[in-house]
């Protein structure tokens, strides 16, 4: 799959969102690449998305000028997976759910318990 239809399939999972969600959504970059760093994910194969930032709930009074937090969702990780394009269009929405639950600040014991991982 090349890199535009991925990110289609990400768009398609960020149109999915519940409103409560995006309402909620702040100062944040969702990108797409190819593959993670190598200090996180030294084979470059296991990991599929990221979150850096600082979620909602960690922000404080204080939190203004800085630059946005990001999602980054890994596109050869997902194409490794070897999914049929409905289970790739599946774990791509999981991927940027995941994501954006760590931005809202849902750890990932929760994540666990709402069946999100």
């Amino acid at each position: 799959m090349d890199r535009r239809r991925f990110e289609q399939l990400v768009d398609e999972a960020l149109e999915s969102l519940p409103r409560w969600v995006v309402d909620r959504v702040d100062n944040l970059h969702i990108e797409v690449v190819d593959r993670p760093p190598t200090d996180l994910d030294p084979t470059g194969t296991e990991l599929l998305g990221i979150y850096e930032g600082i979620s909602l709930a960690d922000r404080g009074v204080d939190y203004y000028g800085v630059a946005p937090d990001r999602i980054l969702v890994f596109r050869l990780p997902h194409l490794a997976l070897g999914l049929d394009d409905d289970a790739l269009r599946a774990e791509i929405r999981t991927t940027v759910l995941h994501e954006i639950a760590h931005h809202l600040g849902i750890d990932d014991d929760r994540l666990h318990e709402l069946g999100w991982d």
